[in-house]
């Protein structure tokens, strides 16, 4: 039966560690993933309203289809500054690709922000958002212990109506094949059924590392958007003000293509985590990372290992909701 790693964290991927910055006079932060090396990468987006940079090269048919850092941030749009800090420190690090005998490293970072401008602290940073300041923090900060909860880019989340947050979970598949998910929990969506106390994701708990809490009665689940008026209150039914922001890894030698496909299957755990997902106002966003560590067999019996690693990070997505929700909550 698969467990969970020892960290029960993106980092039990060997090689990957995640670091945070917070600021917390401005309520909100910035999450940088950072592989050993340039590993492959595809992504696969399903909300209306994605906020991101450099998305393009991760997909399957264009050129790259690999990553030297990865940046999730709060701010909307004034968050995209913290890549820019991440990619200057790593090309002045010599990290990235060389194109030209003595031109700068070119690091591919790509980013996904989320809209937390309305969700409190101070706003008003004029000509000097923080972003770029936290990008920097966030790589040096870089570890295989992080924290989860409320943050990093999830100090300003919401999920729903209530507080989101930051979120982890790993499951070990034996073989040296490992899957793990990283999560900033943002929707405009639900993580709780009707009675506010048992995550949708309550089916794929390990471990009661989200609390434990199952149902108790049964409940009326027909309401297709639940608080709507109370989020239409809250100003968070409009394009780009509500995302999930996720990253799945695996140990797995994958092409682009096959991590696309892995992130695909990924956005099953948002839509087992979070009620209702991927609507217009969303910018549901997965990346999928591979380590290359090891290698899958080849012919008709690699389909069905794909598959297994992409059900696997979906399981471990709508883990990692339900974590990051408690965490904040906690």
């Amino acid at each position: 039966m698969p467990r969970p790693g020892p960290r029960n964290a993106l980092s039990d991927i060997p090689g990957l560690t995640v670091g945070h910055a917070t600021d917390l006079h401005v309520d909100t932060g910035v999450t940088v993933i950072r592989p050993d090396g340039f590993w492959t990468a595809s992504i696969d987006i399903r909300g209306g309203g994605p906020g991101g940079r450099e998305t393009a090269a991760l997909e399957p048919e264009n050129m790259v289809g690999q990553l030297h850092a990865l940046v999730f941030a709060g701010g909307s749009v004034f968050g995209l500054g913290a890549a820019d800090a991440v990619a200057a420190k790593l090309s002045q690090d010599d990290v990235g690709l060389h194109l030209k005998p003595g031109a700068p490293a070119i690091p591919i970072v790509p980013a996904a922000v989320l809209h937390d401008l309305a969700n409190g602290g101070n706003k008003a940073w004029g000509l000097e958002p923080p972003y770029r300041r936290l990008g920097f923090e966030a790589l040096a900060n870089a570890a295989e212990d992080f924290e989860l909860g409320s943050v990093g880019a999830g100090r300003g989340a919401m999920a729903g109506v209530l507080k989101g947050g930051l979120g982890s979970a790993s499951l070990d598949l034996g073989d040296g094949l490992i899957v793990a998910a990283l999560v900033v929990a943002n929707p405009i969506g639900s993580v709780y059924m009707p009675d506010g106390e048992t995550f949708w994701a309550w089916p794929w708990e390990v471990e009661g590392e989200f609390g434990g809490h199952r149902p108790q009665t049964e409940m009326d689940c027909s309401d297709p958007m639940p608080e709507l008026s109370r989020l239409d209150s809250m100003g968070r039914l409009q394009a780009g003000a509500n995302t999930t922001l996720v990253v799945v890894a695996s140990t797995a030698r994958l092409t682009v293509a096959e991590c696309k496909r892995v992130a695909i299957m990924a956005q099953d755990g948002i839509a087992r985590a979070v009620r209702p997902a991927h609507l217009p106002f969303d910018g549901d966003t997965v990346f999928a990372l591979a380590s290359a560590a090891v290698a899958l067999t080849d012919g008709p019996r690699r389909q069905v290992e794909i598959g297994c690693i992409g059900a696997a990070a979906a399981d471990c997505v709508a883990r990692a909701i339900a974590r990051g929700v408690f965490a904040a909550r906690s």
